[in-house]
């Protein structure tokens, strides 16, 4: 029974270490889904999305914001507003991170990170 004890407390907490880190640090770089958005929500949440760089980066600088397209895991695509500035290297990154809300025809955030 000892034994048992000795094997099975060590390998719980390493456990709890896992599950953990993969929750905190794993899902960085995996896109989001915008299905979990209502579009009568204006509450803004994150997303990650891929940038789609084939379809252009429109800079409005007397706005403020810039759109682009972003896709989600699902390969959904939706115009992305988001406030200027972009972050210095915009045009090399593959995703980026949201956080805002979901209109009917695209996508408003609030801030954006790498």
């Amino acid at each position: 029974m000892k034994i048992l004890q000795k094997l099975f407390l060590p390998f719980l907490l390493i456990l709890i270490v896992f599950i953990i880190y993969t929750t905190y640090f794993g899902s960085k770089g995996v896109p989001g889904d915008f299905s979990g958005f209502d579009t009568n929500n204006n509450a803004n949440k994150e997303i990650r999305v891929l940038v789609v760089h084939e379809k252009g980066v429109e800079q409005n600088a007397s706005a403020g914001t810039a759109m682009f397209f972003g896709r989600d895991s699902k390969g959904v695509e939706y115009p992305v507003q988001v406030p200027l500035p972009l972050p210095d290297n915009f045009s090399q990154l593959e995703s980026v991170l949201l956080k805002g809300h979901l209109h009917k025809d695209h996508f408003h955030a609030v801030e954006i990170t790498e």
